[in-house]
């Protein structure tokens, strides 16, 4: 997210992204309730979700790059300009720069409806009417397949293509005489998985400043939900003194997914076909699609593993078992600002209100036709007016 926070709930997706005049814009939309039917079933629902969530945030990244090309004018013009001239001291080329930064927005990804309120303008409370793009909605759809599509193409280079890369190298310049197969070539793989993981994450919030403020938001959507797994007012007093690590964290569930990678290849490794052709390259090549079908079961075993630590390991000497991701949470939150933690609190407060019951009656989380209705876009003048508001007045 570009100056925002994207929420889900059961049945609700709400984004909120600050305004450069200080507003806060908003879209929510009714969705379907995945914890029934098929969606809920274990390893199932890991997949769903997955699935889901790059959806979700390709759209809500899209949405919050819309609102930011809005508030562009010269002065920001002359910042980003000079924002490159400093990238260029820093040794980084600004061709690669900007493939960090397209990467980076990928991978920290997941229409009309009456929003049920007063007229715009009516009470002082809003400064833009809810949109009513449905013309646009076949276009909208249709472009966020491309982030969602991106993000599968980064997880499987990531993952899978480049640790097997890095090792079939290594294996050739030790001299190892290691097979794809062996589970040593696998264990040798693992280790780059995770070293170019977090050499990852490391590189882009060193050299991106952008991302950084994207971790600053990460950090406050943390402290959000912990306030409210607290069952303490959405204040931002109260988001202050949380922490910003959070077991169900993404970037934990990166970090576990790697770890689990490495054991299911390593195990199964030697069991999958040899096909042997005689040129190493090849053979690399025939192993790397070996592993793709894996994919999903990884994501969805590592999906039920950190359900089971978040709900189990919280406290107590089983803690433990989530330092591996708090650690890597370290580099992928930062500390935010008070203005940033309203951005979450607002996020946060917008998705509650259909969770109330407010507004069931008007807009359904499922049309007719079977699909989510078009998100409304509400555009607050500030967070104070936005947690008053009438039309979120149950959304504790």
């Amino acid at each position: 997210m570009l100056e925002g926070v994207m929420m889900r709930s059961p049945t609700s997706f709400a984004v909120v992204v600050r305004r450069r005049d200080g507003s806060l814009h908003v879209r929510e939309k009714g969705m379907p309730d995945g914890r029934t039917g098929a969606a809920k079933l274990p390893l199932v629902r890991g997949v769903a979700s997955l699935v889901e969530s790059l959806k979700l945030g390709g759209e809500a990244l899209r949405f919050s790059a819309e609102q930011m090309e809005r508030d562009f004018d010269e002065q920001e013009k002359e910042e980003a300009a000079k924002a490159s001239s400093a990238a260029k001291k820093t040794g980084i080329g600004a061709g690669a720069l900007r493939m960090l930064q397209a990467i980076a927005y990928t991978l920290f990804l997941l229409i009309s409806a009456d929003d049920g309120g007063e007229p715009a303008g009516s009470s002082g409370e809003v400064i833009e009417p809810v949109a009513s793009p449905n013309d646009a909605q076949p276009e909208k759809e249709k472009a966020s397949k491309g982030p969602m599509g991106l993000m599968l193409v980064v997880m499987v280079v990531f993952l899978i293509a480049l640790p097997q890369a890095a090792a079939a190298g290594m294996n050739k310049l030790l001299k190892f005489g290691l097979e794809v197969q062996s589970p040593g070539f696998q264990a040798m793989t693992g280790a780059f998985k995770l070293t170019i993981v977090i050499g990852y994450l490391f590189v882009i919030r060193r050299f991106l400043p952008d991302i950084r403020r994207v971790f600053q938001y990460h950090g406050a959507e943390h402290k959000t939900i912990s306030t409210y797994e607290a069952n303490e007012p959405l204040t931002v007093a109260n988001a202050r003194a949380k922490t910003t690590l959070h077991p169900r964290c993404g970037t934990t569930f990166l970090v576990m997914v790697a770890l689990v990678s490495i054991l299911v290849f390593t195990a199964v490794g030697g069991f999958l076909p040899k096909i042997q052709t005689g040129k190493v390259l090849l053979d690399n090549v025939i192993f790397f699609a070996e592993k793709l079908p894996f994919l999903p079961l990884i994501a969805a075993v590592t999906f039920e593993i950190q359900r089971v630590f978040a709900r189990y390991c919280t406290t107590g000497p089983l803690r433990v078992l989530l330092w591996p991701g708090f650690l890597c949470q370290k580099i992928t939150t930062i500390e935010p600002d008070d203005e940033q933690l309203e951005v979450a609190l607002a996020s946060l407060r917008v998705t509650l209100f259909r969770e109330e019951g407010i507004e069931k009656s008007v807009v359904p989380a499922v049309t007719a036709a079977g699909q989510a209705p078009a998100p409304a876009d509400v555009r607050y003048r500030s967070f104070d007016v936005l947690m008053k508001s009438a039309r979120l007045r149950r959304a504790a």
